[in-house]
């Protein structure tokens, strides 16, 4: 079933799906179609960033683009429509289409058809209607006089009082309806301390609020007017020091919303460190044999068309490990107070993108060949890279790897991903001095860190996968005789 409604015979809406993964809103990124552009059925018509990855949406059916209800750059809920289509243009003349608002959408009324308790989905329905209610966004429709009593009411907050009632007039600049410039309390004292009436200045801000840079720039050319020096009726005893020139916050600092990837990572981190008990421990190993290895498969025919790295065998000496140890591979059950061992190994590799840091799996990799593994990472970074990484690619993980090393980074205390056991943070691969069957030589060496989740992995068996994958690394003969 696809998110639209048949307004009328003519004209169709599609509404925001949740493309999976119980996501509540996104952010059209791009349109790809403008009104009066002919649309087909299964054509992308723009580009959405959910909180785990951007998505191309496709219409379901044949039109011609009526109106697009948001600009790009908006977040949206999910199920309110965001682009009409005239199925039937050939029909007489379309009604004109209401304006896209500038700003955030205006919180959308329940749809009379859909169903209670689920919520819609790109196809079928997805997951049950959360009973938290969603506080309401900045720039929903309000009445103009509400909004001129809760401004009368915090400045009664703050202690700036309600001035009295005065005859009708036309209203400053600055001033709202209600007759009272609107600015935070920091800015009314920068305003004070630079002698800038607020009724006299324009505001730029969201909703006619006055901003900082709205007061420097109301300041600066009462700076060029005013005299060098103010005549005093007592001459002071030192000349005054003369006032640094104010400076703009904007060209000192940059704000970046957060949304998006940023707020998904940011919620993820916060909650993986605080929920779960971190333990992260170390061991430094000589991997030259593993490097011979990869050089070795990059020339065997077998391995050809796929890329060949260090982090290929990392990847399956883990797995080997937690084939080994399988009780690391398991998740924390808080609501039923039961740990869950997985049976299957959904190997996540941290990835940097443009748009921030994801973490898609490769699905069942236990089972998976060597070659089999080498062209699912490189299928997995490829699509990570070029933004397309499915929300459905980025579920389910077990365990992760995070390759710090390519940064030049000798080790970290990687954070685990939430719902997962164990995280290995692998460093950079160096030439070192190193004691080698009883002599110092150069060999290629790297440090190991392992995190894991303390409620269900012990130091035993966190100390018994570490110390696997390193044995593997430093022997790599034991992928064959530990597999």
């Amino acid at each position: 079933m696809t998110t639209m409604t048949e307004t009328s015979a003519r004209f169709r809406e599609f509404k925001m799906p949740d493309v999976g993964e119980g996501l509540t809103e996104a952010e059209i990124l791009k349109w790809f179609v403008q009104p009066g552009d002919t649309v087909t059925d299964g054509q992308v018509v723009c580009e959405v960033e959910t909180a785990k990855a951007a998505v191309e949406l496709p219409i379901p059916f044949d039109g011609v683009v009526h109106e697009l209800r948001f600009p790009e750059g908006t977040t949206v809920d999910v199920g309110q429509v965001i682009i009409a289509i005239d199925v039937a243009p050939g029909s007489g003349d379309a009604p004109a289409p209401a304006a896209a608002p500038a700003q955030e959408p205006v919180e959308a009324p329940e749809a009379e058809a859909e169903p209670k308790g689920r919520t819609p989905v790109l196809v079928g329905y997805g997951v049950a209607e959360s009973s938290t209610k969603r506080r309401p966004r900045k720039g929903t429709a309000a009445a103009p006089e509400a909004a001129a009593v809760a401004a009368a009411v915090q400045a009664e907050l703050n202690g700036h009082g309600a001035s009295a009632p005065a005859p009708a007039a036309t209203a400053p600049a600055g001033a709202p309806a209600g007759g009272r410039p609107l600015a935070k309390p920091p800015v009314r004292k920068l305003a004070k301390d630079l002698g800038i009436d607020l009724a006299t200045v324009v505001p730029t801000g969201k909703d006619g609020i006055i901003t900082r840079e709205d007061v420097h720039a109301a300041a600066a050319p009462a700076a060029a007017e005013a005299p060098a020096a103010v005549a005093s009726p007592v001459a002071p005893e030192a000349p005054a020091a003369a006032l640094p020139p104010a400076v703009s916050d904007s060209a000192r600092e940059t704000r970046i919303p957060v949304k998006g990837v940023r707020k998904a990572i940011a919620q993820a981190m916060v909650g993986s460190a605080f929920t779960a008990p971190h333990v992260t421990e170390f061991v430094t190993v000589d991997v030259t044999r593993t490097m011979k290895l990869v050089a070795e498969l990059k020339e065997d025919k077998d391995m050809a068309g796929v890329r060949v790295n260090p982090l290929l065998v990392i990847a399956k000496a883990l797995l080997v490990a937690i084939k080994r140890n399988p009780e690391v591979n398991a998740a924390w059950d808080e609501a039923n107070q039961e740990i869950v061992q997985k049976h299957y190994v959904n190997l996540g590799i941290a990835a940097a993108t443009p748009r921030g840091l994801i973490v898609p799996n490769i699905k069942d990799a236990h089972d998976k060949t060597l070659p089999q593994l080498a062209e699912a990472l490189g299928d997995l970074v490829t699509t990570a890279r070029d933004g397309k990484t499915s929300p459905a690619a980025m579920a389910g993980g077990t365990v992760t790897i995070t390759n710090v090393g390519v940064f030049g980074v000798d080790t970290g205390t990687p954070i685990l991903n939430p719902g997962e056991s164990a995280i290995l943070a692998v460093g950079a691969i160096k030439l070192q001095p190193w004691v080698h069957k009883g002599k110092v030589k150069p060999r290629q060496v790297t440090t190991l860190a392992l995190s894991f989740d303390h409620r269900l992995v012990d130091g035993e068996l966190g100390s018994k996968v570490l110390a696997d994958v390193a044995a593997i690394l430093e022997q790599p003969k034991r992928l064959i005789t530990w597999a």
